[in-house]
């Protein structure tokens, strides 16, 4: 929710009103909506080098296990930014926060155990670029987990999501899109995808535009010559 089209400078995107009502309401929902135990499962079981796209204020940064040798926290967002470096001094691994966008993620190809993507994809400028990314900096056999939600519901929600997405929610929301389908976004970039679930947030609450997530992995195929 976070990767906005509104760059401002190289690596740069302002959204200050959103990012304020982000990094406000932002721990609340995750205990209120369901996301805080999602969150854990994201994250389950990673080891090594980490980047992770779109770090908004840090929300995922005290739930990454101890085998994690390294995060890479990428967020171009100035106010997000600082404060998930305030995170990041809390978190149990050493977390790096850099200025980046998706697009152009500051990192050195095959470089990565893990990408994590966790409600990102659908704010990013351009999501094909960005999965390319993601492709490059991580070693052939690395993993991708993601977290997005997108697409869902009825004929009459996708319909909604799809007219406020032409209209005002991109800018009300930080660049967020809420009618992406991730899962075909990682599939058309080349990415094998493994077990995933749909899910339904909040669970056992009202249906809202954006309650329609998906979590699971994907690999880079272990066989696939590195990238410059």
């Amino acid at each position: 929710m976070r990767l906005g089209s509104e760059a401002a400078g190289p690596g740069a995107v302002r959204h200050p009103v959103f990012a304020r009502y982000y990094a406000r309401v932002g721990a609340g929902a995750d205990a209120r909506l369901g996301f805080a135990g999602v969150r854990g499962r994201l994250l389950a079981g990673l080891t090594g080098r980490v980047i992770e796209v779109g770090a908004g204020n840090g929300l995922n940064f005290a739930r990454y296990p101890a085998a994690v040798a390294r995060v890479v926290a990428v967020e171009p967002e100035p106010l997000l930014g600082r404060l998930a470096r305030e995170a990041a001094r809390r978190a149990p691994v050493p977390v790096d926060v850099v200025p980046g966008t998706a697009e152009a993620l500051p990192a050195r190809s095959g470089t990565f155990d893990a990408v994590v993507l966790s409600l990102v994809l659908c704010s990013v400028r351009d999501v094909a670029r960005a999965l390319e990314e993601a492709r490059r900096v991580l070693r052939p056999g690395g993993q991708v987990r993601f977290f997005e939600h997108g697409r869902g519901g009825g004929r009459a929600m996708r319909l909604t999501q799809r007219a406020l997405d032409r209209t005002v929610w991109p800018a009300l929301a930080g660049g967020c899109h809420l009618g992406r389908d991730p899962v075909a976004a990682l599939r058309c970039a080349g990415f094998e995808l493994g077990p995933y679930r749909r899910l339904l947030l909040p669970e056992g609450g009202p249906r809202l535009l954006a309650s329609y997530c998906v979590l699971g992995t994907a690999w880079r195929p272990d066989g696939e010559p590195g990238t410059r």
